[in-house]
């Protein structure tokens, strides 16, 4: 067996500046949704009471987080338009995952509280992790390292080209 070469050249901004960043104070979520630099914060769309972004730290290609305009820790604390709003933005996600990148299948998840692993747990927000047959290897286990081959602002490039069709709510049945 040979020793490959794993080779990443955008990373470097990154690793250069570990010990160096400075602790975000305040609410990330509640400090991203005021942006007014939406390439460099990340944001890929905006609704009426949700926004959608990439995540800075992704397990995957295209890893992305949807999260309420209000500082909102709970579920139960989000009104039926905010949660509406939410859902709508994580399925144009999906369609703009599918679209790009093709994944096979997605992982979407809320972690409520520290226990259950919610870096942010005061304000809720909803992973998206796109997932390809095949795509665990060697590297989580033996190198604790994953290899993540986009950098976040092509993929956020590549994610935010052409729009997307939106759906219009389903009619209830009585």
């Amino acid at each position: 067996m040979t020793l490959k070469r794993l080779w990443a050249p955008w990373r470097l901004p990154y690793i250069s500046r570990i010990g160096s960043v400075k602790p975000v104070r305040g609410c990330l979520f509640c400090q991203k949704s005021r942006s007014r630099d939406e390439a460099r914060d990340l944001i890929l769309t905006r609704g009426t009471h949700a926004f959608s972004l990439l995540n800075l730290f992704p397990y995957n290609n295209g890893h992305l987080m949807v999260a309420p305009y209000r500082h909102v820790g709970q579920i139960s604390a989000l009104s039926s338009e905010e949660w509406l709003d939410l859902f709508r933005l994580a399925d144009d996600a999906i369609v703009r995952l599918q679209r790009e990148l093709r994944p096979q299948g997605y992982n979407l998840g809320i972690n409520l509280g520290r226990a259950a692993g919610a870096g942010i747990p005061d304000h809720l927000h909803l992973h998206i992790v796109p997932r390809w047959m095949g795509d665990t290897n060697f590297m989580p286990i033996c190198a604790d390292t994953k290899v993540v081959s986009q950098s976040l602002r092509e993929a956020r490039r590549t994610l935010k080209q052409g729009r997307v069709r939106s759906r219009r709510p389903a009619k209830s049945r009585r």
